[in-house]
């Protein structure tokens, strides 16, 4: 009997150890897609932010010309705000994530051919323009305020309007867009 007994323990330490080894497996390759799974979204949004995916849409061809021309572009500091720097709040992580479902429609709009051309897209422009205004607006113009900020503006160094401006701005709690529409891409009709 002290045999069979002995032999059965051994078993059953074998097949509990066996058993631990075997979940440790899985727990290693459930964390290990996780990361996968983690970093290839990351990487995939961070791509989604960039001038170049921006861009590559025909319809934003129109967008792009104009902000070429601005000084979000070229300036005499060197500094570059591409479109997600604007167009993708940097408040939150859901705030991001909540954008870029939004941003779908606009890949739609593309694929369906809703921008097939200049007059299509000019058509829906001001229409457009007033929800990005609104979504500016809404969110105290946390693109622009990503990058400036009032409090850390020289107002002795502006022009003397410009001064007057943003303190009358600032008193009347205004934000950027407010004042600020059109300063990279062109104002369209609205009617």
């Amino acid at each position: 009997m002290k045999t069979e007994s002995g032999q059965g323990g051994v078993f059953e330490r074998f097949k509990r150890s066996h058993l631990l080894v075997r979940v440790a497996i899985v727990l290693l390759m459930l964390v290990a897609g996780l990361m996968i799974g983690v970093g290839g979204f990351t990487t995939a949004v961070e791509a989604t932010n960039s001038l170049e995916f921006c861009t590559s849409c025909h319809s934003m061809s129109y967008n792009y010309a104009e902000y070429k021309e601005s000084l979000h572009y070229s300036n005499k500091s060197g500094v570059r705000a591409v479109c997600s720097d604007c167009h993708v709040p940097k408040k939150n992580w859901y705030s991001e994530m909540y954008r870029k479902l939004i941003a779908a429609q606009d890949v739609w709009a593309e694929i369906t051919g809703d921008f097939s051309t200049r007059e299509k897209f000019d058509a829906q422009r001001g229409e457009m323009a007033k929800r990005e205004w609104a979504r500016m607006k809404e969110s105290n113009s946390i693109g622009c305020r990503n990058c400036h900020s009032l409090a850390a503006m020289d107002l002795a160094e502006q022009d003397k309007g410009a001064q007057s401006k943003h303190a009358e701005a600032e008193a009347a709690g205004k934000t950027c867009i407010d004042c600020h529409k059109g300063v990279v891409h062109k104002l369209p009709r609205i009617h």
